[in-house]
């Protein structure tokens, strides 16, 4: 079909593709409206097929850390493809790729690439359940670690945006195998492993949670599930697939693990360290990486794993993310921040940013206003319906704001002084949307 605007294409979709997209998010089901279809990205803009150029914060949920289409990464892409785009064999770039996160992140002294971070997490859970020779996992409520059957109970992110609190085609048995915790609560986790703790092959937690809007863990709550885990001879397996490498040069273990003296038995890493090209990992304690074959007994494969191409995009993104890069969309993110919060007081909006990093997001409401959101549950309780009037008013400005409530926003070293200044002329009319929002009978 040739492409002639978003609602065209979207329509024809929809009878072709199951809800139109390939990923649910993407369906604006949140914030009602059609979706973009994009049709090519630069720096800190997207432009649709429509034609019209936007400012972007989506960034690719989180692969854009340099901004679209950097040049240097693109040569890069195109230099690897002129070799071939997969060989079904080793190549040096894989490996160059993970010396790269080994050198930042030492306590990943083993990594194996994937290509996507569900694959990274399911394989950190079979990991740690052969390592162990447990059955049960814990989880945090509104922490999102991709499409794991295990993982989909209270999931956050695309789940929570379509209010479904699980996932059909779970199957009780395998659900029975997760216990689910409100997060930041270490006496909830404690008593868990009180009642289960022989049982419990792992603990999994979002580094930072950005999957049910950001919710940043309260000062040493990671900390502690490291005692925990230690205490009780569980794993901690730390889901660094949206942090790794975009928060900061070492993620946000980089922020908080390493400076405090402790690391988790595993990692696992995604988005930034592909490029904007599908690679994964899962990485850590050396004796524990072992079992995956070939060297041990635990079945991991993937025909794209480590392509050549992707680990190309990912190396190039990775050596050029030095801490100028980090400066930059840290004040960026900064900057807008204070911005959205300026804009909504001015229209009388009781909200909170929250912030982890350079990531950030809006929780709108006079509790969240006064107390923050620090679970699931007070995420699920604040005024939610004020989100789409708010999102469309920017789109309607040129700002393509992520497309529901329950994501952060990410900027990128490409958002300059002439970007960021866009958003912060699109703010106040979007503030006024979200003043005049009612709430759903």
């Amino acid at each position: 079909m040739s492409p002639t605007t978003s609602a065209e294409v979207f329509a024809h979709a929809q009878s072709v593709i199951p809800g139109g997209v390939n990923s649910p998010v993407r369906a604006f089901g949140a914030v009602g409206g059609t979706p973009l279809f994009v049709a090519s990205a630069s720096g800190a803009h997207v432009t649709d097929v429509d034609g019209r150029t936007y400012v972007d914060l989506v960034g690719s949920w989180g692969p854009a850390l340099l901004g679209h289409a950097r040049p240097e990464v693109v040569a890069a892409v195109q230099e690897a493809a002129s070799r071939g785009l997969g060989f079904g064999a080793p190549t040096t770039t894989e490996v160059e790729l993970v010396d790269e996160i080994r050198y930042r992140v030492p306590a990943a002294e083993s990594v194996r690439l994937v290509s996507t971070g569900t694959e990274a997490t399911m394989t950190a859970l079979r990991l740690a359940r052969a390592f162990t020779g447990r059955d049960l996992v814990v989880k945090f409520a509104g922490c999102y670690h991709g499409h794991v059957d295990a993982l989909l109970a209270q999931a956050g992110s695309g789940v929570a945006t379509l209010a479904l609190p699980d996932s059909a085609g779970v199957s009780t048995a395998t659900a029975a195998e997760t216990i689910v915790v409100p997060y930041n609560d270490v006496d909830a986790l404690e008593t868990v492993f009180v009642a289960h703790g022989d049982r419990i092959a792992a603990v999994v937690t979002e580094a930072a949670p950005a999957n049910m809007g950001v919710v940043p863990p309260l000062p040493g709550f990671n900390a502690a599930l490291r005692r925990i885990t230690l205490e009780h001879g569980a794993l901690l397996v730390q889901d660094e697939v949206l942090t790794g490498f975009r928060v900061g040069y070492s993620g946000w273990w980089g922020l908080e693990g390493l400076r405090e003296g402790w690391a988790p038995d595993l990692f696992t890493f995604g988005k930034v360290i592909g490029g904007g090209l599908p690679v994964a990992a899962v990485g850590g304690r050396r004796d524990v990486m072992a079992q995956l074959a070939p060297s041990g007994p635990v079945y991991q494969a993937g025909t794209l794993s480590g392509n050549p191409v992707a680990t190309a995009a990912g190396l190039a993104t990775l050596r050029l993310a030095d801490a100028g890069v980090y400066a930059t969309v840290d004040a960026a993110s900064a900057r807008l921040r204070g911005a959205v919060t300026t804009a909504l007081a001015a229209e009388g909006v009781p909200h909170a940013v929250q912030w982890a990093g350079n990531l950030f997001s809006i929780m709108f409401g006079a509790e969240a206003a006064t107390n923050g959101a620090q679970d699931y549950a007070t995420v699920l309780s604040t005024e939610s319906f004020r989100y789409a009037p708010f999102f469309h008013a920017l789109l309607e400005a040129g700002v393509y704001a992520p497309p529901s409530p329950y994501e952060a926003w990410f900027v990128s070293a490409a958002h300059d002084d002439e970007a960021l200044g866009a958003i912060e002329a699109a703010l106040p009319q979007a503030a006024r949307a979200a003043s005049q929002a009612v709430a759903p009978a």
